[in-house]
């Protein structure tokens, strides 16, 4: 991971308040970008549009900027990103590979079980409507065709890997019944369309790294990012930090009277664990 053309990433969803995970998780963007002459593009990962809030995306400009990490380029918000994520559905459709899904929680609860990943077995869609042809309008989700491709990659710390996605997930969704976009649509597709060279992230994401790959090839992205999933910070042997409980917020450690240092720091020791 060394060019000097290297563009990375920091895309933090606005669904709670930044904690030491996420200050770990900069720590080694900004760190490679500016070890390898790089940049780093500020995302923010809004497309959920019923669980992101413009109160937390305002706490964490806040946060980073006391922090220290700032980006190389305008922030850009994935909810103002609709009609990119319109023309590349429409690409996959004209391909004959997207298709409306009707499949309720409860049904996709009940889908057979795909490979172990990060959090135990991970259900596979079935494909319970793949072949009814149904309407893309109304109560409906939108899914993609995956092939049965087996996807093979280096990962900077955790090495070779080989991932078959059909087997993992089964098709996947791109478009939730109620209008959102998922998460590894628009992050496949934004790495793409910003040129996105070198993704870092946690380790518990590192189970969709090859659905991103193969979802790239299908809407024209010639060569895949390259990536590293680093260690997480745990708050128990099972469990990571998670924004929702309101672990070890900035926020809270900043009220405490922590300072900058301080905070770097305490992230910094999980640096080492990589």
């Amino acid at each position: 991971m060394t060019s000097q053309k290297d563009v990375g990433r920091f895309a933090p969803a606005p669904t709670g308040y930044l904690h030491l995970g996420h200050v770990l998780n900069a720590i080694h963007v900004w760190g490679h970008a500016r070890a390898h002459g790089g940049t780093v593009l500020l995302r923010i990962e809004d497309h959920d549009r019923e669980r992101c809030r413009p109160e937390y995306e305002a706490a964490l400009l806040e946060d980073l900027d006391w922090l220290g990490f700032v980006p190389d380029a305008p922030l850009v918000r994935q909810s103002d990103r609709g009609l990119i994520y319109e023309a590349m559905a429409a690409r996959l459709r004209a391909q004959g590979l997207l298709y409306a899904c009707r499949c309720t929680r409860k049904v996709l609860g009940s889908g057979s079980p795909g490979v172990l990943g990060s959090k135990g077995p991970e259900i596979r869609y079935r494909g319970t409507c793949s072949d009814l042809d149904l309407p893309f309008d109304g109560d409906v989700g939108w899914r993609v065709r995956m092939p049965g491709d087996t996807i093979t990659f280096a990962d900077q710390w955790c090495g070779a890997q080989t991932q078959t996605p059909a087997n993992q997930c089964g098709d996947l969704l791109i478009r939730d019944r109620r209008g959102n976009w998922t998460y590894q649509f628009v992050a496949t597709v934004d790495d793409h369309v910003q040129g996105i060279t070198h993704v870092i992230r946690g380790v518990d994401l590192l189970p969709s790294t090859g659905r991103q790959i193969l979802l790239g090839r299908l809407i024209g992205r010639e060569a895949p990012a390259r990536f590293a999933h680093h260690a997480l910070i745990m708050k128990s042997p099972t469990h990571k930090l998670s924004k929702s409980d309101g672990d070890t917020g900035v926020r809270d450690l900043r009220a405490a009277g922590w300072t900058r240092g301080r905070v770097l720091a305490s992230a910094s020791v999980h640096v080492e664990e990589v």
